[in-house]
Parts: structure tokens; C-alpha cells; sequence
């Protein structure tokens, strides 16, 4: 994961949140209004809020650049060159649910932001969708991620799926949902001091948590939630799972506990 793009009625509101919340340098760069932190970075953009713009990845090198464009015209997958002042070679998929996805080549410049905060490097995207099912399989089929652990309701049906494209437990998870939309973002701190610093310095900029802290099943994580000022979830993390590439998936009962095994779980409807 290297970056997310973010909409937003008032990006300049949102930056400035993102700014005090995490540690972000903002600047304007073109038409851009870009948030740069250590590890983490963000595009703001006018337009409808809660939604993301487009996810972004960054791959090792050209070679690997070269080998997903063939795997998706061996897919008949469209894809198109895309433009992001983080990248300076990339191209951007569509999931079935039209959420945009780009993979490229970071530019090498400098990241910036607070080094006053505690670290927290960005490290997945989620969304809900009314069929998770499909866009998990677009992600192993078509784009060549590895299902990790799969969460399943009495029925056997599929209610969140966490994927992973590297040793990380997940950089990508949908969850199912009633309507299809941006769920949350998250960043992965050090450990259960990071977490607890981190929970101390919203505290100081008067930003409530709005859930946890807790452990998730799936990755073994422990976990807290707070809102942006447009009401978008954002996760700080630590001790996310690493697993071996052949690692078989594992299989979750739909309760609370598999959500977090400490208390209340965020049940998605």
C-alpha cells in the first residue's frame, strides 16, 4: 500500500484534520493538494465525501509493472496508464464494484510530515460491497492476491474477505454490506506503546476513539477507530499478522468475537 486518494466536499478541511490527527505536511502541488508523513500518503479531492478516489500500490520494479500488464490482458481486464504525483509509472483497474485501483513505480522523494507523532507507516484499504465474494475473487484471479482468511455466516456465506500481496496478513479486505462503498483505511503502528501513544495524542487534539482498543481474529491485530471530519473510518494497528506465502486460508464464524475477541465487535450490515 503507498497511497489513497480521499474525496471530499471540503478537502482543505479534511487535509487539515489529517494534518493535526497524523502528522501530515499538506501542500498544494498543480491541482493536487497532497498530505505527506512518514510512511504514509494522501491525495485530497473535491468531490463526494466518504468515497475513495482510487487506492494505490507501488510494485518492486518496471519488470513487475510489465508482467501485471500482461496478466491483465491475459484476463481481458481493461486497464489504463493513470497519473499520480506519487507515482511516475502506473495503471489503474476497475474492481467489479468500479472502485479504481492503481499499481506503479514511486517517484524518489522525500516523505516529510511531523516526526513529532508516533510512527504509523499506511498500510491497507477496505471496502463494503453487496457481493465481497466477486471482488475477492477479482482480486486472486485477475490482480494475483492471496486470500488470507475468509469470515462466513451460518450459511456459509461469505462476509469479509482479507487479502494479502506480500508477508502481511492483509493489504486489502471487503467486506459484505448492504450497499457498496469506502469502509476504512488503516495504519500500522509499532506496538501495544505506539497504540497506546497514539490514543494519547488524539486525546491531546480532542479526537475520540470510536472503537477499541481491541484485537481483531483475522491478522491477530490489535486495533483502535476514529472518524475524520467526514465521518470516514480510520484504523491505527499493530502486530498485524506475517504469514509464509503458502500459508492456507482460514475460516471465521460471523460474530463478534471473530471481529474482536476483547469485546464488541463492528457488526457491517
Amino acid at each position: 500500500m503507498h497511497h489513497l486518494a480521499l474525496e471530499s466536499g471540503d478537502p482543505d478541511a479534511l487535509a487539515a484534520f489529517y494534518a493535526r490527527a497524523f502528522g501530515y505536511r499538506i501542500e498544494r502541488e498543480g491541482a493536487f493538494l497532497l498530505g505527506r508523513g512518514p510512511t504514509r500518503r494522501l491525495l485530497f479531492i473535491a468531490g463526494r465525501a466518504k468515497k475513495l478516489a482510487f487506492a494505490a500500490f507501488e510494485l518492486a520494479d518496471a519488470a513487475e509493472l510489465d508482467r501485471l500488464r500482461r496478466r491483465l490482458d491475459a484476463a481481458a481486464c481493461p486497464h489504463e496508464p493513470f497519473e499520480t504525483p506519487f507515482f511516475e509509472d502506473a495503471l489503474a483497474v476497475h474492481d467489479p464494484d468500479r472502485n479504481r485501483f492503481v499499481f506503479g513505480l514511486s517517484k524518489p522523494v522525500g516523505t516529510g510530515g511531523d516526526v513529532a507523532v508516533p510512527p504509523a507507516r499506511l498500510q491497507h484499504v477496505v471496502t463494503a460491497s453487496s457481493n465481497a465474494e466477486t471482488v475477492a475473487r477479482f482480486f486472486t484471479d485477475v490482480l494475483g492476491f492471496t486470500l488470507s482468511d475468509v469470515v462466513l455466516d451460518g450459511d456459509d456465506g461469505v462476509r469479509a474477505c482479507f487479502l494479502r500481496c506480500s508477508h502481511e496478513h492483509h493489504s486489502f479486505a471487503v467486506f459484505q454490506a448492504a450497499e457498496s462503498r469506502f469502509d476504512h483505511h488503516c495504519y500500522e503502528t509499532r506496538d501495544w506503546n505506539a497504540i497506546r501513544d497514539w490514543a494519547d495524542h488524539l486525546a491531546v487534539e480532542r479526537i475520540p476513539t470510536r472503537w477499541g482498543p481491541g484485537r481483531h481474529g483475522p491478522g491477530n491485530n490489535l486495533f483502535l477507530f476514529v472518524n475524520d471530519t467526514d465521518g470516514n473510518w480510520v484504523e491505527l494497528s499493530a502486530e498485524l499478522e506475517v504469514v509464509s506465502h503458502d500459508r492456507p486460508f482460514g475460516r471465521w464464524p460471523h460474530e463478534e468475537r471473530t471481529l474482536n475477541s476483547w469485546g464488541q465487535g463492528l457488526m457491517r450490515s
